[in-house]
Protein backbone atom coordinates (compact mmCIF):
# COMPACT_ATOMS: atom_id res chain seq x y z
CA UNK A 1 0.00 0.00 0.00
CA UNK A 2 1.19 3.52 -0.77
CA UNK A 3 2.72 5.26 2.25
CA UNK A 4 1.48 8.74 3.17
CA UNK A 5 3.52 10.97 5.49
CA UNK A 6 1.32 13.80 6.84
CA UNK A 7 2.76 17.23 7.49
CA UNK A 8 1.58 20.84 7.67
CA UNK A 9 4.81 22.37 6.33
CA UNK A 10 6.41 21.52 2.97
CA UNK A 11 9.36 19.18 3.02
CA UNK A 12 12.54 20.47 1.39
CA UNK A 13 13.44 20.12 -1.37
CA UNK A 14 10.06 20.17 -3.10
CA UNK A 15 9.25 17.10 -5.18
CA UNK A 16 9.45 17.47 -8.95
CA UNK A 17 5.86 16.28 -9.23
CA UNK A 18 2.93 16.92 -6.88
CA UNK A 19 -0.53 15.56 -6.21
CA UNK A 20 -3.06 18.38 -6.43
CA UNK A 21 -6.38 17.90 -4.64
CA UNK A 22 -8.29 20.86 -6.03
CA UNK A 23 -11.87 22.08 -5.79
CA UNK A 24 -13.94 24.40 -7.95
CA UNK A 25 -17.17 25.64 -6.34
CA UNK A 26 -17.08 22.70 -3.93
CA UNK A 27 -16.58 20.06 -6.63
CA UNK A 28 -13.42 17.97 -6.97
CA UNK A 29 -11.13 18.21 -10.01
CA UNK A 30 -10.23 15.05 -11.92
CA UNK A 31 -8.71 14.47 -15.33
CA UNK A 32 -10.94 14.94 -18.37
CA UNK A 33 -11.57 11.24 -19.04
CA UNK A 34 -14.41 8.73 -19.06
CA UNK A 35 -13.23 7.31 -15.73
CA UNK A 36 -12.29 9.09 -12.49
CA UNK A 37 -8.58 9.77 -12.76
CA UNK A 38 -5.93 11.89 -11.07
CA UNK A 39 -2.42 12.46 -12.36
CA UNK A 40 0.54 14.21 -10.72
CA UNK A 41 1.51 17.67 -11.95
CA UNK A 42 4.95 19.10 -12.55
CA UNK A 43 5.79 21.53 -9.75
CA UNK A 44 5.84 24.69 -11.94
CA UNK A 45 2.40 23.83 -13.35
CA UNK A 46 0.97 23.52 -9.85
CA UNK A 47 2.75 26.50 -8.29
CA UNK A 48 1.50 28.92 -10.93
CA UNK A 49 -2.16 28.25 -10.13
CA UNK A 50 -2.37 27.67 -6.37
CA UNK A 51 -1.14 30.64 -4.34
CA UNK A 52 -3.25 29.81 -1.26
CA UNK A 53 -2.76 26.05 -1.10
CA UNK A 54 -2.60 23.87 2.02
CA UNK A 55 0.23 21.37 2.34
CA UNK A 56 -0.93 17.88 3.34
CA UNK A 57 2.24 15.78 3.30
CA UNK A 58 3.94 13.33 0.96
CA UNK A 59 2.61 10.27 -0.81
CA UNK A 60 5.43 8.02 -2.02
CA UNK A 61 7.81 10.92 -2.43
CA UNK A 62 5.36 13.35 -4.04
CA UNK A 63 4.16 16.47 -2.23
CA UNK A 64 0.39 16.67 -1.73
CA UNK A 65 -1.52 19.96 -1.74
CA UNK A 66 -5.14 21.00 -1.26
CA UNK A 67 -6.42 24.13 -2.96
CA UNK A 68 -9.39 25.87 -4.53
CA UNK A 69 -9.45 27.26 -8.07
CA UNK A 70 -11.72 29.78 -9.73
CA UNK A 71 -12.43 27.61 -12.78
CA UNK A 72 -11.68 24.21 -14.29
CA UNK A 73 -8.26 24.18 -16.00
CA UNK A 74 -7.94 22.76 -19.51
CA UNK A 75 -7.94 18.98 -19.41
CA UNK A 76 -9.74 18.78 -16.06
CA UNK A 77 -13.38 18.53 -14.96
CA UNK A 78 -15.13 19.04 -11.64
CA UNK A 79 -17.21 16.19 -10.16
CA UNK A 80 -18.98 15.61 -6.82
CA UNK A 81 -16.49 14.53 -4.16
CA UNK A 82 -18.42 11.34 -3.41
CA UNK A 83 -18.19 10.28 -7.07
CA UNK A 84 -14.46 10.99 -7.08
CA UNK A 85 -13.87 8.99 -3.90
CA UNK A 86 -15.72 6.00 -5.35
CA UNK A 87 -13.44 6.01 -8.40
CA UNK A 88 -10.02 6.64 -6.84
CA UNK A 89 -7.57 4.16 -5.34
CA UNK A 90 -7.64 4.03 -1.53
CA UNK A 91 -4.64 6.35 -0.78
CA UNK A 92 -5.86 9.04 -3.19
CA UNK A 93 -9.45 8.62 -2.00
CA UNK A 94 -8.53 9.31 1.61
CA UNK A 95 -6.31 12.24 0.64
CA UNK A 96 -9.20 13.73 -1.32
CA UNK A 97 -11.32 13.40 1.84
CA UNK A 98 -8.57 15.02 3.92
CA UNK A 99 -8.20 17.86 1.42
CA UNK A 100 -11.96 18.53 1.38
CA UNK A 101 -12.08 18.85 5.15
CA UNK A 102 -9.03 21.12 5.32
CA UNK A 103 -10.42 23.39 2.59
CA UNK A 104 -13.84 23.61 4.28
CA UNK A 105 -12.30 24.28 7.71
CA UNK A 106 -10.20 27.10 6.26
CA UNK A 107 -13.20 28.61 4.44
CA UNK A 108 -15.44 28.49 7.50
CA UNK A 109 -12.94 30.07 9.91
CA UNK A 110 -11.68 33.11 8.03
CA UNK A 111 -13.31 35.18 10.79
CA UNK A 112 -13.27 34.60 14.54
CA UNK A 113 -16.44 32.97 15.80
CA UNK A 114 -16.17 34.86 19.10
CA UNK A 115 -15.44 38.46 18.05
CA UNK A 116 -15.61 38.55 14.25
CA UNK A 117 -11.99 39.61 13.66
CA UNK A 118 -10.28 38.17 10.54
CA UNK A 119 -8.17 35.18 11.58
CA UNK A 120 -4.62 34.26 10.59
CA UNK A 121 -3.05 30.93 9.74
CA UNK A 122 -0.66 29.59 12.39
CA UNK A 123 2.80 28.46 11.35
CA UNK A 124 3.40 25.58 13.76
CA UNK A 125 0.09 23.76 13.49
CA UNK A 126 -3.02 23.41 11.34
CA UNK A 127 -5.03 26.16 12.97
CA UNK A 128 -6.33 29.71 12.48
CA UNK A 129 -5.91 32.18 15.33
CA UNK A 130 -7.70 35.42 16.13
CA UNK A 131 -5.18 38.26 16.64
CA UNK A 132 -7.69 40.15 18.81
CA UNK A 133 -9.06 37.65 21.34
CA UNK A 134 -6.59 34.79 20.70
CA UNK A 135 -9.26 32.19 20.05
CA UNK A 136 -7.86 29.31 17.98
CA UNK A 137 -9.88 27.26 15.47
CA UNK A 138 -8.66 23.78 14.55
CA UNK A 139 -10.04 21.52 11.80
CA UNK A 140 -13.29 20.19 13.18
CA UNK A 141 -14.13 16.49 13.55
CA UNK A 142 -17.50 15.14 14.65
CA UNK A 143 -17.42 11.57 16.06
CA UNK A 144 -20.21 9.36 14.78
CA UNK A 145 -21.09 5.74 15.37
CA UNK A 146 -22.18 3.07 12.91
CA UNK A 147 -23.74 -0.16 14.11
CA UNK A 148 -24.57 -3.35 12.24
CA UNK A 149 -27.19 -5.06 14.42
CA UNK A 150 -27.44 -8.85 14.08
CA UNK A 151 -29.45 -11.76 15.43
CA UNK A 152 -28.90 -15.37 14.39
CA UNK A 153 -28.22 -15.30 10.65
CA UNK A 154 -29.93 -11.96 10.05
CA UNK A 155 -28.72 -8.35 10.00
CA UNK A 156 -30.78 -5.22 10.53
CA UNK A 157 -30.44 -2.78 7.64
CA UNK A 158 -32.24 0.50 7.03
CA UNK A 159 -32.47 3.31 4.53
CA UNK A 160 -32.90 7.06 4.96
CA UNK A 161 -34.95 9.17 2.53
CA UNK A 162 -31.82 10.49 0.80
CA UNK A 163 -30.31 7.07 0.02
CA UNK A 164 -29.87 5.76 -3.51
CA UNK A 165 -33.06 3.82 -4.39
CA UNK A 166 -32.85 0.19 -3.29
CA UNK A 167 -29.77 0.67 -1.08
CA UNK A 168 -29.84 -0.20 2.64
CA UNK A 169 -27.09 0.32 5.20
CA UNK A 170 -26.14 -0.06 8.85
CA UNK A 171 -27.48 2.45 11.37
CA UNK A 172 -25.47 5.59 12.11
CA UNK A 173 -25.61 8.76 14.17
CA UNK A 174 -23.54 11.50 15.79
CA UNK A 175 -22.20 11.29 19.33
CA UNK A 176 -23.78 13.88 21.62
CA UNK A 177 -21.89 15.97 24.22
CA UNK A 178 -21.17 14.01 27.39
CA UNK A 179 -21.90 10.68 25.68
CA UNK A 180 -19.58 7.73 25.07
CA UNK A 181 -19.61 6.01 21.68
CA UNK A 182 -21.11 2.91 23.30
CA UNK A 183 -23.92 4.96 24.82
CA UNK A 184 -24.46 6.59 21.43
CA UNK A 185 -24.86 3.19 19.77
CA UNK A 186 -27.56 2.13 22.26
CA UNK A 187 -29.39 5.47 21.99
CA UNK A 188 -29.27 5.84 18.21
CA UNK A 189 -30.35 2.25 17.56
CA UNK A 190 -33.29 2.66 19.94
CA UNK A 191 -34.25 6.03 18.44
CA UNK A 192 -33.95 4.97 14.81
CA UNK A 193 -35.51 1.50 14.88
CA UNK A 194 -36.77 0.86 18.43
CA UNK A 195 -34.64 -2.17 19.32
CA UNK A 196 -32.20 -2.87 22.16
CA UNK A 197 -28.66 -4.11 21.61
CA UNK A 198 -25.78 -5.51 23.63
CA UNK A 199 -22.34 -7.10 23.15
CA UNK A 200 -20.87 -4.32 21.05
CA UNK A 201 -17.74 -5.27 19.12
CA UNK A 202 -15.49 -2.62 17.58
CA UNK A 203 -14.87 -3.06 13.84
CA UNK A 204 -12.90 -0.04 12.64
CA UNK A 205 -12.97 3.64 11.77
CA UNK A 206 -12.93 5.93 8.75
CA UNK A 207 -12.51 9.65 8.26
CA UNK A 208 -15.57 10.80 6.33
CA UNK A 209 -15.83 14.27 4.77
CA UNK A 210 -19.63 14.47 4.64
CA UNK A 211 -19.35 16.87 6.31
CA UNK A 212 -16.42 16.26 8.73
CA UNK A 213 -17.01 13.00 10.58
CA UNK A 214 -14.91 10.29 12.18
CA UNK A 215 -16.98 7.14 11.73
CA UNK A 216 -16.54 4.48 14.44
CA UNK A 217 -18.07 1.18 13.35
CA UNK A 218 -19.38 -1.65 15.56
CA UNK A 219 -21.38 -4.81 15.38
CA UNK A 220 -24.08 -5.19 18.05
CA UNK A 221 -26.31 -8.12 18.99
CA UNK A 222 -30.08 -7.64 19.13
CA UNK A 223 -31.49 -8.39 22.57
CA UNK A 224 -35.08 -7.21 22.25
CA UNK A 225 -37.69 -5.03 20.62
CA UNK A 226 -39.55 -4.90 17.32
CA UNK A 227 -38.50 -2.62 14.47
CA UNK A 228 -40.27 0.75 14.52
CA UNK A 229 -38.67 3.16 12.01
CA UNK A 230 -38.13 6.71 13.28
CA UNK A 231 -40.39 9.10 11.32
CA UNK A 232 -38.46 11.47 9.10
CA UNK A 233 -35.16 9.66 9.68
CA UNK A 234 -35.71 6.07 8.59
CA UNK A 235 -37.71 5.41 5.44
CA UNK A 236 -37.57 1.63 5.70
CA UNK A 237 -35.86 -0.94 7.92
CA UNK A 238 -35.90 -4.70 8.24
CA UNK A 239 -34.14 -7.95 9.06
CA UNK A 240 -32.31 -9.52 6.12
CA UNK A 241 -30.91 -13.02 5.99
CA UNK A 242 -27.17 -13.05 5.27
CA UNK A 243 -27.86 -14.91 2.00
CA UNK A 244 -30.57 -12.49 0.84
CA UNK A 245 -29.17 -8.99 1.27
CA UNK A 246 -30.61 -5.93 -0.49
CA UNK A 247 -28.38 -3.38 -2.21
CA UNK A 248 -25.68 -2.16 0.19
CA UNK A 249 -23.07 0.64 0.03
CA UNK A 250 -19.89 -0.01 -1.99
CA UNK A 251 -16.60 -0.74 -0.27
CA UNK A 252 -15.28 2.80 -0.54
CA UNK A 253 -17.24 3.58 2.64
CA UNK A 254 -16.81 1.87 6.00
CA UNK A 255 -20.46 0.81 5.80
CA UNK A 256 -19.66 -1.30 2.75
CA UNK A 257 -16.72 -2.93 4.52
CA UNK A 258 -18.58 -3.45 7.82
CA UNK A 259 -21.56 -5.19 6.24
CA UNK A 260 -19.58 -7.37 3.83
CA UNK A 261 -16.93 -8.45 6.33
CA UNK A 262 -19.46 -9.16 9.08
CA UNK A 263 -21.69 -11.17 6.76
CA UNK A 264 -18.66 -13.14 5.51
CA UNK A 265 -17.74 -13.96 9.11
CA UNK A 266 -21.30 -15.08 9.86
CA UNK A 267 -21.39 -17.30 6.77
CA UNK A 268 -18.11 -18.87 7.89
CA UNK A 269 -19.61 -19.63 11.30
CA UNK A 270 -17.48 -17.11 13.20
CA UNK A 271 -19.14 -15.35 16.11
CA UNK A 272 -19.53 -11.55 16.10
CA UNK A 273 -19.67 -11.47 19.89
Amino acid sequence: MAVFQPSIRPVEPASEQVWRFAFVAGRFLVREAETIELAPLAWPEFAAAAADAHYLGRLEGRDCWACTLEAEPAGWRAVPLRSAMMGLDAPLMMLAARAAQVIEWDRAHRFCGACGTPTERMEAERARACPACRQVAYPRLSPAMMALVWRGEEVLLARSPGFTPGVFSALAGFVEPGESVEECVAREVMEEVGVRVDRLRYYGSQSWPFPHSLMLAYTAEWVGGEIVPQPGEIEEAGWFHIDALPGIPPRFSIAGHLIRDSVAAMRAGRSLR
